[in-house]
């Protein structure tokens, strides 16, 4: 068992009631992580130390904070074997998923820490005579980031390496299903010279989230948050931080369409379609969660996805697998769930549909329509829906058929017609012949309608963690008119 405290000042401390939370092992149902389990006067402890820290971190020069993010990267790809050990027992994941992890983690420190001299300004013409005007990019305060789970170490990373890039300071929420991965976050920047207090680590029992987050947002010293999570916690976080006038990034959940047209590369497809659907068992904010493809390819298309699908391994992650255990046994149930309904209504089981516990089998759904529980739902697993439509236009009409707007994909051998369809898709992200599960430290990451609004990465994220100031340097005699 892993047991670990708040990372708070740059150090290790307990709950101030010394109660403590257990986080199993989904797997072995062994507890993996004992972490303490925040209150109220907690939350408000961590943001009082990041608001001490704001005007020592805040002043520092770029190339300062450049050279800090830059070792913690470095540490951070150090320490790789204690990230995978820690995150593979709190979540059930495979190492090598982990692992990927851990490098665009890095990756994202590095790029953060390139964009520190690029947070600059502009000289805007003033019609005032002899005024010097500018808008300056000023960093924000405290920043509150709340990460998850599925992506533990790429998607805790990014809720602080950017705010700390732009000279603030972060508190980390850290998710009640991986508190010790995501404490190890906090320890790189602690190790590579990050002020006491300028990163925070808390974590909280699951009971006692909505206390806390309520308190983190409203308190004085909290000026931005970021959250990735569900479309329904997101909905809480928007409400509760407009309450309080502050802004918010949110990065939510997701439905992702592959169109496959009639002229595509089908094995491309299949490739990007096993890759995007079943990676970390489908449980990724992008995951391909309908596959629409064309009647007039789909007869192929199943035959070769099916087969794919059903060769591959599921089991325990510490041993050689592709699919790992989903977080908890509860959400495997869900699968069964899905699986149950869809059938019932008329879909066609091509591959899987096995479940041993909280690790199931990659499935396929064939002839999946409206009114099917998992042609809306997110599924948030390895149970995924196959959608035969009739041309470019109904297979647009589905894709678009859908509350959240993510992630997509196209395939087509025709770049203008692929080009035009992805247009009109109505998500934040679209690929045109790569899968829908992608990233890249410096590209503008985010959604539209129910996956949530603002982006992430590279330099569209100066704007989500500045305040963008009017300046001016004017004549002390110039006239007034009275």
């Amino acid at each position: 068992m892993n047991q670990i405290g708040f990372l708070l000042d740059g150090a290790s401390a307990p709950a101030a009631s010394g109660n403590t939370f257990d986080r199993i092992d989904p797997v072995t149902g062994q507890t993996a992580t004992r972490a303490p389990a925040a209150a109220v006067a907690d939350a408000e402890a961590a943001v009082a130390s990041a608001a001490r820290a704001f005007a020592e971190w805040s002043q520092m020069g770029p190339g300062a904070r450049r050279a800090i993010l830059m070792k913690a990267a470095d540490v951070m790809d150090a320490r790789a074997a204690d990230f995978i050990a820690a995150a593979v027992a709190e979540t059930g994941a495979t190492g090598p998923w982990i692992g990927f992890n851990v490098m665009l983690a890095a990756g994202m420190i590095r790029e953060a820490a390139a964009m520190t001299t690029q947070i600059g300004g502009e000289i805007i013409p003033s019609d005032k005579p002899g005024t010097l005007a500018m808008g300056l990019a000023k960093p924000k305060g405290v920043c509150l980031g709340i990460a998850p789970w599925n992506a533990p170490v790429i998607l805790g990373t990014r809720a602080v390496a950017m705010p700390l890039a732009c000279g603030n300071t972060v508190v980390l929420k850290a998710s009640e299903m991986c508190p010790a991965t995501q404490r190890l976050i906090g320890e790189c920047f602690v190790e590579a010279g990050l002020p006491k207090g300028a990163l925070n680590v808390i974590t909280n029992a699951p009971a006692d989230a909505s206390a806390v987050v309520e308190a983190l947002i409203a308190h004085p010293a909290v000026k931005h948050v970021n959250f990735t999570g569900s479309s329904a916690v997101g909905r809480i976080i928007g409400r509760l931080a407009g309450e309080n006038l502050k802004p918010s990034l949110l990065e939510l959940g997701g439905k992702a369409p592959l169109i496959v047209l009639d002229d595509a590369d089908l094995d491309g497809a299949v490739n990007a379609a096993i890759f995007g659907a079943f990676m970390n068992q489908g449980q990724i904010c992008m995951s391909t969660e309908r596959i629409i493809v064309d009647a007039r390819v789909a007869d192929a298309f199943v035959e070769k996805l099916a087969a794919r699908a059903a060769a591959l391994p599921a089991g325990d992650p510490r041993g050689h697998v592709v699919l790992g255990a989903l977080v908890t046994e509860a959400a495997a149930e869900k699968m069964d769930a899905l699986i149950a309904d869809a059938k019932a209504k008329g879909a066609r089981l091509v591959a899987g549909g096995t479940r041993q516990g909280a690790i199931h089998s990659a499935t396929l759904l064939d002839g999946v329509k409206a009114g099917m529980r998992i042609y809306a739902e997110e599924s948030f697993g390895p149970v995924k829906s196959i959608i035969r439509v009739n041309g470019d236009e109904e297979a647009l009409a589905v894709a678009n058929d859908t509350e959240y707007g993510l992630s997509g994909a196209i395939f087509s051998r025709d770049i203008p017609r692929a080009m035009a369809l992805a247009n009109r898709l109505e998500t934040g992200i679209c690929h045109i012949n790569g899968p829908t599960v992608a990233d890249e430290p410096q590209m503008p990451f985010g959604g539209v309608k129910a996956s949530g609004y603002g982006r992430f990465g590279g330099r569209a994220a100066i704007a989500e963690f500045t305040d963008l100031r009017w300046i001016t340097v004017e004549d002390p005699q110039q006239h007034y008119p009275f």
